[in-house]
């Protein structure tokens, strides 16, 4: 029976079985500084960054209105964001972009 893991879509049992041969070795990279330059840190399946992204909570109204402006609607929605800070916060620390 296939014991598929629905959050992977993988047999995990097969892969925990598979036994590395050595020609396999050839596809593994190397572990050099600069790949773990560029490794991005999990911890608890969550990740840990300085420049992590968040979950917001927007009404359907406004969710809508922003998607039905397209493509990069994410970047328009935070840069309407930045300028009601600046505009309602004169001194706060968010540079204008």
């Amino acid at each position: 029976m296939n014991m598929s893991n629905p959050g992977t879509g993988s047999d995990l049992a097969k892969v925990d079985a598979h036994v590395i041969q050595p020609e396999e070795f050839e596809e593994i990279p190397e572990l050099s500084d600069e790949w773990f330059a560029r490794a991005v840190e999990h911890e608890g399946g969550k990740r840990v960054a300085e420049d992590f992204s968040t979950r917001l909570r927007l009404d359907d109204a406004v969710l809508a209105a922003f998607r039905a402006t397209g493509q990069g609607w994410q970047a328009r929605a935070n840069a309407a964001l930045r300028d009601w800070l600046i505009a309602k916060s004169p001194t706060s620390q968010i540079p204008p972009q």
